[in-house]
């Protein structure tokens, strides 16, 4: 960053003094050369073609000239149409690298007296965790640290959706089917207990339209009259009532299901600040609901259903309260967002939900404008696509749900497989392998799952993911880990990780310069994933550095070079990496081993 605002500054004084033209060091963009061209910067001169009646040809050799003559950086340059290609000195590359190595807190922003609050995960308490939830997850958690690395104040929050006809299903299933079954007596975790009785509902309420049909209802007013749903609506007035034994059961079924959810979430290592309970937001989201309609910003229909009118806004008409008073899930969200503001006063609020829900954070945003709530511009929506596997979408209710227990269970499986046959693990003793075994699975599973935007549907190919070779978390974990090994065959030697030890170093192999690049671009990559609530752009980087560290491992001797500075410039260049690694790493929530 300090090396593109000092060219900036000299392409700013070099438009001026060539051709009078007054530009903002601020406003002048450099991206990164391609790599055909020689170069580490291109400034793009097509916009300034109007303004100095010249060809971009032409601007781009007068300012590449100017900037050779007055810019220490700048060792030569290049011009291919529109665009010139600025080779930066040696010794300036030199100089960042010395400086970073020195700056423990390079890639850290400064505080900036933001505060973001990160909601994700938001499961249901009536079926265990699945693959979608877990690139929710990683995503949420993520996004949190990238955050805290630009310096805002972050917190994490769990939103439980702990209510609802859908929570009654499982309750009702295990009150006719249960038999008194708990986790201790089945050996079933709790979360997956619950599960069961969810599928079971389904199962027989299926069988009962069924039946309806059968004798002749059509199947849409089968699915209002079965019994089993009729029982469930019922469930649900009463827990809303308040009756003691509809709420014991509720509570007994919730607790297994928590102590389920905290096994996962230790399991894959993500935690939240606090947790907020869809029970004890709800009665709220019915005041600011009441609150709506003295201020006649929502209306009530003849049947007594409450609604706000967002046509406006290019939205549609939305139900906020149900014509028995029951509430839907925005009036939930109403009174969660204003709970949330309360315990911390936000600038912007981060929901992590998948894109299904697009409408309905639209409608959030625009209904908390109408009641002129002072946190509703601050309501943002990351969006993320679906997972699917080669077998297709997944379906909860059919109980085939791709478990997430399952699957990382299995992940850890495979990267026992694949480590075992690659003879990674010598001398290690049985708990070291099986903690590597976890790191690496843990890192293929929330690599593959973070590499790709957000926005984007992705396929999950758990064997492609633990892949020692191309664009994967094991990757990235193998390279830091033979980094380490160099580090310790190092300080075997007695040689220190000093500035002090390459002074004289004046030259840089290509291999060497393209590695510094990637470091000395990395306050930059946060700052981009920071802004765009995308750890996509952290992964992708982080791969860009270990596939350059490797390209210069592979050209370039450390322990044969025979010029001593040379050699420590390289041992210090790989302890960069290796920091780095970790760094961008840990802000996707992945662990790097020390030996592999």
């Amino acid at each position: 960053m300090q090396l593109q605002n000092a060219l900036s500054q000299r392409i700013s004084e070099a438009l001026q003094a060539l051709f009078s033209i007054s530009v903002d060091a601020s406003h002048i963009s450099l991206q990164p050369t391609r790599k055909e061209f020689a170069g580490s910067f291109t400034f793009v001169t097509f916009p300034y073609t109007k303004q100095v009646g010249k060809g971009p040809e032409q601007i781009g050799q007068a300012l590449g000239e100017y900037l050779k003559e007055n810019a220490a950086e700048v060792r030569g340059f290049n011009v291919v149409k529109g665009f010139l290609n600025l080779e930066i000195e040696e010794t300036e590359w030199l100089r960042l690298f010395r400086n970073l190595m020195e700056d423990e807190q390079y890639g850290q922003g400064e505080p900036s007296g933001r505060k973001v609050m990160v909601e994700y995960s938001s499961p249901n308490t009536n079926k265990p965790l699945h693959l979608g939830h877990l690139r929710n997850n990683f995503l949420g958690y993520a996004t949190s640290e990238i955050l805290k690395a630009n310096g805002h104040e972050v917190m994490k929050v769990n939103l439980v959706n702990d209510r609802g006809i859908h929570i009654c299903k499982s309750m009702l299933a295990y009150e006719k089917f249960g038999n008194g079954e708990t986790p201790e007596s089945s050996g079933i975790k709790g979360d997956h207990l619950v599960g069961k009785y969810y599928v079971l509902f389904d199962k027989a309420y299926k069988a009962e339209v069924d039946v309806l049909v059968a004798q002749g209802t059509d199947k849409e007013e089968a699915k209002k009259k079965a019994p089993l749903m009729l029982e469930a609506q019922d469930m649900l007035l009463k827990w809303e009532q308040g009756d003691a034994e509809v709420v014991n059961l509720w509570k007994k079924m919730n607790g297994w299901v928590y102590a389920g959810f905290e096994e996962t979430y230790r399991t894959i290592g993500v935690d939240f600040d606090k947790y907020y309970y869809e029970s004890e937001t709800y009665m709220l989201g019915k005041e600011r609901v009441e609150e709506g309609l003295q201020k006649e910003v929502f209306f009530r229909k003849p049947d007594g259903s409450v609604w706000v009118d967002l046509t406006d806004e290019g939205l549609d008409e939305k139900l906020l309260l149900r014509a028995d008073g029951t509430s839907v899930y925005i009036t939930q969200d109403l009174g969660t967002a204003e709970l949330k503001y309360n315990d911390f006063p936000y600038d912007q609020s981060v929901y992590v939900v998948a894109d299904e829900q697009n409408y309905h954070f639209q409608v959030l945003a625009a209904t908390l404008k109408k009641l002129q709530k002072p946190y509703a511009e601050g309501i943002y929506h990351l969006s993320y696509g679906m997972v699917d596997l080669p077998s297709g979408k997944m379906k909860s209710r059919e109980g085939t749900v791709v478990d997430a227990d399952e699957l990382v269970a299995e992940m850890i499986d495979t990267a026992r497989q694949q480590t075992e046959e690659l003879g990674k693990i010598e001398g290690f003793t049985e708990a070291q392998a099986k903690e590597l075994y976890h790191i690496l699975a843990m890192g293929a599973l929330k690599y593959f799952l973070l590499k790709v935007d957000p926005k984007k549907r992705m396929l999950f190919n758990p064997q492609e993911s633990i892949d020692f070779r191309g664009n994967t978390g094991p990757f990235i974990q193998y390279s830091h880990a033979r980094i380490s090994a160099i580090l310790r065959k190092a300080a075997d030697m007695g040689i220190a990780v000093d500035v002090a030890n390459f002074e004289k170093v004046a030259q840089l192999h290509e291999t060497e310069q393209e590695v510094i690049i990637q470091l000395v671009n990395y306050p930059a990559v946060v700052k981009e994933a920071g802004n765009l609530f995308a750890p996509s752009i952290i992964a992708n980087y982080a791969y860009e550095l270990a596939k350059a560290y490797n390209r210069f491992y592979q050209e370039v001797s450390i322990f044969n070079e025979t010029d001593e500075q040379a050699r420590n410039f390289r041992i210090a260049l790989s302890a960069m990496v290796a920091r780095f690694i970790r760094h961008s790493m840990r802000l996707l929530g992945i662990e790097v081993p020390e030996r592999m």
